[in-house]
């Protein structure tokens, strides 16, 4: 399965549009610690130079350096838009594995009863009684995976939920 998936993971790579790759690279070295040393060098630098205290270096972004403050912000806005580019193409990429593994899954869980179910078929040829185990009985049943769904859908749901509703419906209860 591990290799499906790489292999899956890798063949995405390649797809990637040219501006996607750029985008990966980018949050690549943004998230370095070059690219934070950098900035962190440059802001300094700045400050220093603006309090006037780098001889032959004129002030020309006197406190409270809007254009320090100005270049920052438009930093900030690209990187967001960079990472933020990245991060949704890995998002799709996550849902794609998920998806798999969910199929994966389903396919086990077949293989596994018709296995239960034979051994259940072996041990009643073999005269070992197993009519009475329910829990047997229970793995052997099959899974309606459209309950589950809507069970998780309701937990999920976005909707909030009347608190008044939910006392009185607990008062009654008890």
């Amino acid at each position: 399965m591990s290799s499906l998936i790489q292999s899956f993971e890798a063949k995405e790579l390649k797809k990637r549009p040219f501006i996607i790759k750029i985008a990966d690279r980018l949050t690549s070295f943004f998230g370095s610690f070059w690219f934070l040393g950098f900035n962190v060098s440059l802001f300094i630098f700045w400050i220093v130079a603006n309090q006037g205290l780098i001889p032959n270096i004129p002030i020309f972004d006197p406190f409270p350096y809007f254009f320090l403050t100005t270049g920052v912000s438009l930093e900030a806005i690209i990187l967001t838009i960079v990472v933020l580019v990245s991060q949704q193409r890995q998002s799709q990429i996550t849902k794609i594995r998920e998806e798999l593994d969910m199929h994966v899954n389903k396919i086990s869980e077949r293989e596994i009863s018709k296995a239960l179910y034979i051994l259940k078929l072996l041990a009643k040829k073999q005269g070992i009684g197993l009519d009475g185990d329910k829990e047997l009985d229970d793995m052997l049943k099959d899974i309606n995976e459209s309950y589950i769904e809507k069970k998780l859908e309701e937990q999920l749901s976005d909707k909030p939920k009347n608190i008044f509703t939910e006392v009185v419906e607990k008062l009654k209860k008890n």
